[in-house]
């Protein structure tokens, strides 16, 4: 089921356009059977050849709800361990590039999360009042600690309704990997920053006393988005210098300094739809990944709009530009002739907690 009829290095020096042709080929051949989800931060090149489109957490719901046997995942790990915690027991699913991670997901770890509980255990009980939320964007075994400890996950759309239902039940909440999503949110809902406090994993007790732990309303993970903490507030200061009538919209996973400075802060999706409904002739600077931002901008060329990228350096999420268009044709030629390569198995306990901590963030409307 895993060994290659057809090994990587055969597709290392194809060129693209070879790849795209012998992508379309496999993809007819192999039918109803395989779908392809393109995350919106994928290359263009592997984006076009996507059945379904979107963030995360639509994609794998689409994928579940297909007849697909194979759901192949063009974005990063997690990603494909959502799919594969979401989806029936038959299907399997696929993930081009096992070297595609995310450096967020990466700085909260189990080691480090459970140790965390375990200091929060010396100054409180957080199993009686604190619920553990992650954002999405985290490692199967961190949902499934949330699972364990009666918390949830959380996306950037829904993160708001996901930290009230958690106040509901614990009076405070420790939030991970992203600490931006947790501050932006936190902030918009009326909580003062001084009531969230960071807590550095490399440092004991997370760096904080007893008394701001006791004082905390959200202790935040020290964690990131690489792309994000690139957007700068002065990037805005400079462009609406230039442009005043710009419109600035940003993701949650920006700093709380440029979301401060935005006009619009929400989630990818939620981006795509206020660029694409606003008027005609508008100009928008976006705080969000490169490639989002750049296919944003040519679907609105025809309505003489201006979709700028925030910062003025090139940065776009380079473990997701790792799924590329050799990986691809090279997952689904093996796929077609009957072998399964880079099958992402999430195994069946974690899987279960896992999968509980996503149904509560599911059954919030």
């Amino acid at each position: 089921m895993t060994t290659a009829t057809f090994p990587i290095q055969d597709y290392a020096l194809l060129d693209d356009d070879e790849c795209a042709a012998r992508i379309v080929a496999a993809k007819e051949k192999l039918g109803d059977r395989c779908v392809i989800l393109g995350h919106h931060y994928q290359r263009d090149e592997v984006f076009k050849h996507a059945d379904y489109y979107g963030d995360s957490l639509k994609l794998s719901r689409d994928a579940a709800a297909s007849d697909a046997e194979y759901i192949v995942f063009c974005g990063v790990h997690f990603m494909a361990e959502v799919a594969d915690i979401l989806s029936r027991p038959e299907q399997i699913a696929i993930l081009p590039d096992m070297a595609a991670g995310c450096s967020m997901a990466d700085m909260a770890n189990l080691i480090k999360v459970n140790k965390c509980w375990q200091e929060l255990s010396r100054v409180l009980d957080p199993d009686v009042t604190v619920t553990p939320v992650t954002y999405i964007n985290s490692a199967a075994d961190l949902k499934a600690f949330c699972g364990r400890h009666e918390g949830i996950v959380c996306t950037s759309s829904n993160a708001r309704k996901i930290l009230e239902w958690s106040f509901d039940r614990r009076g405070k909440v420790l939030f991970f990997p992203d600490q931006h999503l947790g501050r932006n949110t936190g902030y918009d809902m009326g909580i003062p920053l001084a009531e969230m406090v960071v807590w550095d994993f490399d440092k004991p007790q997370g760096g904080l006393t007893e008394a701001q732990i006791r004082d905390a309303k959200i202790i935040l993970w020290k964690g990131f988005c690489s792309v994000h903490q690139m957007f700068k507030p002065e990037h805005i200061d400079r462009f609406l210098e230039r442009y005043p009538e710009t419109q600035v919209i940003s993701h949650p996973e920006a700093s709380f300094e440029v979301c401060r400075k935005s006009d619009y802060v929400g989630s990818t999706e939620y981006i795509i739809k206020v660029v694409r409904e606003a008027p005609a002739g508008s100009r928008w600077l976006v705080g969000t990944e490169l490639n989002l931002v750049n296919r944003l901008n040519e679907q609105c060329k025809e309505q003489d709009k201006h979709i700028h990228f925030m910062s003025p350096t090139v940065c776009m999420c380079s473990t997701m530009f790792r799924t590329d268009p050799q990986h691809l044709a090279w997952v689904l030629e093996n796929l077609a002739a009957g072998h399964v390569v880079n099958r992402i198995e999430v195994p069946e306990k974690e899987a279960a907690s896992a999968k509980k901590a996503l149904d509560s963030m599911l059954s919030i409307h």
